[in-house]
């Protein structure tokens, strides 16, 4: 008999697997893919955030009407324990303007070095190209470089991922195997389609500098991009929830400048300069904020300051899922004790994104699957027991 199973080389799984080998168990990492934490490495390529530096009530916050659920999961391991934790592992940690936490080195390929090297002398041993294909009985079944394989593990703690980024991964294809009612997968931190004009075409790429986005009642100043499916870019991404669920999306050009003083400002003589030329030297409107204005406000009122305040954005919903950098659906928490074992099967843990919450990315994302996985494992080593 296997000893204790995680299903799933992403954060949430190496974090299991490196707990329930330092309670003494024998553990065995089954991963589909040739190679663990793709995604992870992939999210290091932008500098890998991984915290947010800030008071656990904001931080709690943020994980919206899953953080009761969550709550004692990042009280153990929160901002500061996520922190500590990157340094235990050899990585000089620094925290940002925003608070949002990186590796001095800006790569998470260290850090994942690092922390292989760890559990290789806890003695975890990680299977690559072991995909999970069903359950029989109490046994896990996988597809294996040598052929279909059995498992029957004392405690599993299930890590398998969300369902975006199927190439790295994260596919979703886990849903079959389990005998609960799913939460459906929706996308969360994407971008959304706008059918732009040929005239937008040379600004794709530019991005939308020094604006505040709002949907809904979420409201932040950042910044978003312009692309030739439509609109993305982590400003987007923090009020990504709301425009999927309904919410108009507009934007604040100016959010320096009141209305009025926009008015102002206009009230000036246009004389023979084009729009173009005017909305630069009156407004200092650089090129692609004024692209976006004169696409989404056609035909150009007489008034201008109601809309350099709230232009709306007409998009046609979300990008693919696969697209996504995350997202909400999976195991419903009601499924789930209070240790995050599946009630209907006892033993058996889940962790991480396949989990049915929903968090921003700045750092909230990574620290929950820590947290899940860290909590999972240490409730698991205490059910084998």
């Amino acid at each position: 008999m296997t000893d204790a199973l995680v299903i799933g080389g992403g954060p949430a799984g190496l974090m299991a697997a490196d707990i329930l080998s330092a309670a003494g168990r024998q553990v065995i990492v089954a991963e589909a893919k040739p190679s663990v934490a793709r995604k992870f490495l992939m999210a290091g390529k932008s500098g890998l955030n991984l915290t947010k530096d800030e008071p656990f009530t904001p931080f709690l916050s943020a994980y919206a009407e899953a953080a009761p659920f969550l709550r004692p999961m990042l009280s153990e391991f929160g901002p500061k324990d996520c922190i500590n934790w990157a340094q235990s592992l050899g990585q000089d940690m620094f925290v940002g303007s925003s608070g949002r936490v990186f590796p001095e080195v800006m790569k998470a390929s260290p850090l994942l070095r690092a922390w292989l090297q760890k559990l290789a002398q806890q003695n975890v041993e990680i299977r690559t190209g072991w995909r999970w294909v069903g359950l029989q009985e109490d046994g896990f079944m996988f597809d294996a470089p040598d052929g279909e394989q059995t498992l029957h593990p004392r405690v599993t703690v299930l890590a398998c991922g969300g369902a975006s980024w199927a190439r790295l991964g994260s596919d979703g294809a886990w849903v079959d195997h389990l005998s609960i009612p799913m939460a459906p997968f929706k996308p969360a931190n994407m971008g959304f389609h706008v059918a732009w004009s040929t005239h937008m075409a040379k600004h794709f790429g530019s991005p939308i500098k020094s604006v505040t986005l709002c949907a809904g009642a979420k409201k932040v100043r950042a910044e978003c991009v312009l692309s030739e499916k439509g609109i993305e870019g982590g400003g987007l991404y923090a009020v990504s929830r709301e425009m999927r669920e309904g919410a108009t999306l507009t934007l604040d050009l100016m959010p320096d400048l009141s209305e009025e003083e926009i008015r102002h400002k206009l009230s000036r003589p246009r004389g023979k300069m084009s729009m173009t030329n005017y909305l630069r030297k009156v407004l200092k409107l650089d090129p692609a904020k004024q692209a976006l204005l004169m696409e989404c406000a056609r035909p150009l009122p007489d008034d201008l300051a109601p809309l350099i305040k709230s232009l709306p954005i007409q998009h046609t919903g979300p990008r693919p899922l696969d697209e996504a950098i995350s997202t909400a659906g999976g195991i419903p928490l009601n499924a789930l004790d209070q240790n995050l074992m599946i009630k209907d099967m006892p033993g058996v843990f889940a962790a991480g994104e396949m989990l049915d919450w929903e968090a921003p990315t700045g750092g909230y994302l990574l620290t929950a699957c820590l947290a899940t996985g860290r909590w999972a494992a240490q409730h698991a080593a205490q059910f084998a027991r």
